[in-house]
This record gives structure tokens, C-alpha cells and sequence, in this order.
């Protein structure tokens, strides 16, 4: 009989019998190893136990403490558990896929009535009677005929169209969960007992088109999530929890900063909190990019499509762009423009204006830059994902050896913007160049080395993403963390060595000669209204107080103190404070109240014992305890507290 070499992660090797399994591998270690052992990394492939393994090979034995291996077993074997209870409690619905996701899995069902979130709990209660009786899994290869067959004759026409969609003539896997059978390449676990049976959550249901197509039928899916353990599972729930409590649509709604509506989706209706909000983020970044050294532009938002056609943008973008035709006076056919998509054509044609000497350089061009994307109207999600936005957007006009100053005074910039927004933390992921791609070796070495060099400067942790730079150059993504883990990835800093060349950018070098700059994409919020939904998520609505839309309420508790509220509420609109006085005939915790849903920072208090000593009650937004002070003392308090940060 033939023997192979297995080679294990310690560097010790043995021999066994060609066709040997991991779980012979694992009893031939120990029977303990055995009892834990869930699947293997065979080659880096995940591998299930009973798999044979037919040549030499590199393996690893896993167990439930290998997290990544056992969360997509688990969440891979719950979807099948799944759509097995579904089965069993209706055995006419038909099933289609089932893979597995982030944090869970789903499972899109064919059935005539559609489910109720009140059978989500029967479906779960069910799924928990099968991973009980501890069925075995097991798998066999069948040819293509038996297998087309088998659902044929099982009236399951979705697996048929399947397995007839799979390319090649290869044999399939067949898998059985007890005596429920699916179509899957596994791995899968060895008996239905092994799933964590209070580790998994059925959440919700949605209808999904079969294969996306929506001319073919729709289908019920089923989402869950499942995890190693209950513990992780009840901190998944309680993260989504935090996350609803902090959805920018609901607490938008609630301070009355913004809308959406049909008429125009994805597109933002600022409303006058939410526009204060904005234009104090703005002021505060034209002040920042001022001092370091840009100058402010503004491009077109309406461009001729030969500029789009130029920079390669129509050929790889036009699905996404937003187009007019205009029929020019005394014009043979129409004339064809677009809305911008992004700025970097028309910041091109600023620079090319006049003629550049190498002393211009580095030229720095910011731009508050209205932008328009067609984006899925499913895609769409509040200020996250919209079509209508503006970027915080600059380009960098340099040389070669200027590429590395440049990026670490960028990330330098992007550091402290980031702390004044109250984000401590960010990671950095360098993207290096892909397979294909424009520009010299020798270029893109450079690059790469500046772009490094200049990371190293500035802090010592980054991520490398070998292959993901784009085809004109390499990036850096910036990714800030909020209060309850979420990353986000807002900032970006990309060298372009391509839009130069296409749209025939130069500047005289010391030489004489005529030169191409590098073209330095750069942005830090990404865009106003996406970072604005980030902050609202990240600080639950509770903005700090300089950027805060409605920064102070004075409330009289009684109407004697009504003339006393007006007079504080000018004193402090003449501050510079967004202030706004409440004299209506209500209770004082009523009004409390109200404008704690609002997300007031301050709410001011004054009764008849407030007017006698010219003081205020202060009541800071979450405190319970409140302040007395003299009316002076708050006012040189609040005022120091609403400069902005780039300011104090």
C-alpha cells in the first residue's frame, strides 16, 4: 500500500497509509486529540475529518479553541440544522442555498405562505431538538446523474438547476445531517451535538430573488447568528443592542437634523440642527487645511463627457454616473455631460492652467466637492451610503521625492483631525500594486518605499495588503475605531503616476524640460455626510458640545422667570453659543425630558430663586446631579467650552 508523509505545525513528519483521514490522523496522536478534533487544515485548505488524504501534505488539527475553523463549522452546520427543522415542520417548502456569513449564516427557503417572526421561535426550539439527538454527519461523492436524479425525484427543481449550473463533470459531494441530505463541499462537523446549542440566534427574515435575478422567483431567506459559546453570543446581541440605540436614522428623527424621501433617493434634506452641525465641521476642516498649507478650489459639478472620456472614468465609471443631454443652440446632436462622480479630472485641469515650475511644487488643491454616484437603491442607508455627497477631497501635485514628506504630513493631519472628532484610535492598511497596472517597476518601488517610510515616520503599526493598490498607484486606508468597536474606514491617501499622463499634466523641472508630477489623492473624512452619520453612531447623538446644533436650552421652571430666560438666551446667542430659551407653560421636567431626547448638551433651569441671585441651574446632558452657578461664571464657562478644538 502506498504511504504518504504528513507533516505537522511543530516540523515533526510521519508516515501513513495513502487515503489515511484526519481523524485517523488525530487517534494516531491521542484518542483526547480525537474527542476535540472538529476538522484539519490540509495544505491551508480546511479539510473535514473524514476526508482521505491522498499525498504528502502539511496538517493541523482543529479543535473548538480554533476560533476561525469553528465559527464557520458551527455557522455552516446551524444552516443546515436550519433548513432540516424547516423541513420537518413543512415538508413542502423547497430549499435552495445556504452559506455562511458574517457573524451567522442564512438559508433561502421556496414556501407558498410566508414565515412569521413568530416562527423564527418554532424553528429554533426545533433546531435544539436536532442538535440534541446528536445525529451523525456524513458525506459521500455521487456522479451528476444520481445526484440530479435524486432531486428530481425528491422534487427539489432548485438543486437540479444547481448541480446543471456547476461547470466541468466532476463528481459532486453529497452531505447528510441525520437522514436530512443537501448538496455542499463541506467541511462540516462530525454529529449535530457538536453545535453550541445556546450559541445560535435566528434574527430575521427578507425575501432574496432566486440567484439574484429578479425576474425569477422570490425566495424567504432566514438569518441567524452563531457563535463558539452562549457568552459571545449574548455579546453579540448586546452589541446590536448599543447599535440600534445608536442608529444616526433614528436619533436624526429625534434632533431634527435630516430627511430622506422618494423624490430624491439617497440624497440628503438638511434640515436646520443638522445643517449647523455640518457647516461647523466644515469651518473647522477649511481652518485645518488652511494652516497646512492648501489652497481652497471650486471645480464644476456639470462636466462634458469628452473630460470623463479622457480620464478613463466614462469607460470604467459610466454605470454609476449621473448624465444630462443638452441640446446646444445651433448644435448637430446633443451635447452629453455629467454629473461628477468624484474631483480628481477637474483638479487636473485647475493645475494645467498657466505654466507650473518645479517651485510650485508640492501644489496642494482642496475642494469641498458636490459629488453624485448612482448608487442600488437597496444599497442605500441613511447619511452611510447616499448618492448625493460632498468629500473632503484635495489632490497633491508633487514630485517623486517629494511623495514621502508629503504622505507623513498628511497622516500627521489625518491624526489630529481624528482626535478632535474623538477618535483615539485608526489603523493604517498600505495597498501594494496589483497584477495589473500602470507605471514603471521602478515607480511603483518608490512609491511603495515612501509610502512606508513615510507610515514609519509618523507610527510604527500598519497592515499590508499585497495586490489591492489601484492600477494607477498604491494606497494607504485609514480606518478610525468608534466607542463600541465598529471600524470604519473613512481616510484615504493614493498615489496616482496615471491621470497625469491621461489628462497631460506637466511642470518645467529645474532641467528646463517638462516633467509629469505625481498626483496625490487625498481624504480624510471621506465625505461630510458618511463621517457626520459615523459621529452622530459613535458619541449615541451626544455631540461634543462645540459641535452640538442646539448647545444650550434656557428653561424657566416658573413664568416669573420668563423675562430673566430671554435675557440669559441673549446673553449667550451674543457669546457665539447656540442658544434658545423655553418659556412654555410646561413642567420643567417635562421640558427636561424633551430636550434629553434631543441631545441638548445644557440645559439651563431658572426659577424665582435663579432671578433673585442672577444664577442658573445647570443640568449637563446623562448627569443627574445639577450646578448652581452665577449667571457670569456659566456664561465665561460655556463660552470657553464652545470654541472648537483647532482654536482653544
Amino acid at each position: 500500500m502506498a504511504r504518504i508523509s504528513l507533516t505537522f505545525p511543530d516540523g515533526n513528519a510521519r508516515d501513513y497509509a495513502a487515503g489515511v483521514t484526519p481523524a485517523e490522523v488525530a487517534e494516531s496522536i491521542a484518542p483526547s486529540l480525537a474527542k476535540k478534533a472538529i476538522s484539519a487544515l490540509v495544505n491551508g485548505t480546511h479539510w473535514d475529518l473524514s476526508w482521505p488524504i491522498k499525498a504528502d501534505a502539511e496538517i493541523a488539527i482543529n479543535t473548538m479553541k480554533d476560533e476561525a475553523p469553528a465559527l464557520e463549522l458551527i455557522r455552516h452546520d446551524c444552516a443546515h440544522i436550519m433548513a432540516r427543522a424547516v423541513q420537518e415542520l413543512w415538508p413542502d417548502v423547497k430549499v435552495t442555498i445556504g452559506p455562511v456569513i458574517d457573524n451567522g449564516f442564512y438559508y433561502d427557503f421556496d414556501r407558498a405562505e410566508p414565515f412569521t417572526p413568530e416562527d423564527l421561535g418554532v424553528i429554533e426550539t426545533k433546531m435544539k431538538e436536532i442538535i440534541n439527538r446528536r445525529d451523525p454527519v456524513t458525506t459521500e461523492i455521487w456522479e451528476r446523474d444520481r445526484a440530479v436524479a435524486y432531486y428530481k425525484a425528491n422534487n427539489e427543481p432548485y438543486k437540479v438547476e444547481l448541480i446543471e449550473s456547476i461547470p466541468g463533470t466532476e463528481p459532486l459531494r453529497m452531505y447528510w445531517h441525520g437522514h436530512w441530505q443537501d448538496l455542499c463541499r463541506g467541511p462540516h462537523l462530525q454529529h449535530t451535538g457538536q453545535v453550541p446549542a445556546d450559541a445560535f440566534k435566528l434574527m430575521k427574515l427578507a425575501g432574496a430573488y432566486w440567484r439574484g435575478d429578479s425576474n425569477r422567483p422570490q425566495l424567504q431567506r432566514i438569518y441567524g447568528v452563531a457563535f463558539q459559546n452562549r457568552q459571545h453570543l449574548k455579546d453579540h446581541l448586546h452589541f446590536l443592542e448599543e447599535a440600534e440605540k445608536r442608529d444616526h436614522r433614528r436619533l436624526g428623527r429625534e434632533m431634527e437634523l435630516f430627511h430622506f424621501q422618494e423624490e430624491a433617493p439617497g440624497m440628503v434634506f438638511w434640515h436646520p440642527n443638522g445643517w449647523s452641525i455640518y457647516r461647523e465641521l466644515e469651518d473647522y476642516m477649511r481652518r485645518k487645511l488652511t494652516r497646512a498649507g492648501y489652497a481652497e478650489i471650486k471645480t464644476p459639478q456639470v462636466v462634458d463627457r469628452k473630460l470623463w472620456e479622457a480620464s478613463g472614468h466614462w469607460d470604467k465609471y459610466r454605470e454609476n454616473m449621473y448624465i444630462t443631454e443638452i441640446d446646444e443652440e445651433h448644435a448637430n446632436e446633443k451635447r452629453v455631460n455629467a454629473l461628477k462622480p468624484m474631483n480628481c479630472p477637474c483638479h487636473v485641469q485647475v493645475f494645467n492652467q498657466g505654466i507650473k515650475s518645479y517651485r510650485d511644487l508640492p501644489l496642494r488643491l482642496a475642494e469641498f466637492g458636490s459629488c453624485h454616484r448612482y448608487e442600488a437603491h437597496g444599497a442605500l442607508h441613511g447619511l452611510m451610503r447616499v448618492r448625493g455627497f460632498t468629500q473632503d477631497d484635495a489632490h497633491i501635485f508633487c514630485t517623486e521625492d517629494q511623495i514621502e514628506a508629503e504622505c507623513a504630513a498628511f497622516i500627521d493631519l489625518l491624526s489630529g483631525i481624528y482626535k478632535d472628532a474623538g477618535f483615539t484610535s485608526f489603523d493604517i492598511k498600505l495597498s501594494t500594486r496589483p497584477e495589473v497596472r500602470v507605471g514603471s517597476d521602478e515607480i511603483w518601488d518608490k512609491a511603495e518605499d515612501a509610502l512606508e517610510k513615510a507610515i514609519l515616520s509618523v507610527r510604527n503599526d500598519y497592515e499590508v495588503d499585497p495586490g489591492e493598490g489601484a492600477f494607477y498607484g498604491p494606497k494607504l486606508d485609514f480606518k478610525l475605531t468608534d466607542a463600541i468597536g465598529r471600524e470604519w474606514q473613512c481616510g484615504t491617501f493614493q498615489a496616482d503616476f496615471n491621470l497625469p499622463e491621461r489628462l497631460d499634466a506637466t511642470y518645467v523641472g529645474e532641467d528646463g524640460a517638462k516633467h509629469r508630477p505625481v498626483m496625490l489623492h487625498r481624504a480624510i473624512l471621506g465625505s461630510f455626510e458618511r463621517f457626520i452619520g459615523i459621529m452622530i453612531e459613535n458619541y449615541s447623538g451626544k455631540l461634543p458640545f462645540w459641535l452640538a446644533p442646539r448647545q444650550v436650552v434656557v428653561a424657566a421652571i416658573v413664568s416669573e422667570a420668563d423675562e430673566y430666560v430671554l435675557e440669559v438666551t441673549r446673553m449667550l446667542k451674543d457669546a457665539g453659543i447656540r442658544a434658545e430659551a423655553d418659556i412654555r407653560n410646561e413642567k420643567i421636567n417635562y421640558k427636561v425630558r424633551e430636550h434629553s431626547v434631543g441631545k441638548v448638551p445644557v440645559i439651563l433651569a431658572i426659577g424665582r430663586k435663579e432671578v433673585e441671585d442672577q444664577s442658573v441651574t445647570l443640568r449637563r446632558l446623562g448627569e443627574k446631579q445639577t450646578s448652581v452657578l452665577p449667571t457670569d461664571q456659566m456664561l465665561s464657562h460655556l463660552t470657553a467650552e464652545a470654541v472648537p478644538p483647532d482654536l482653544r
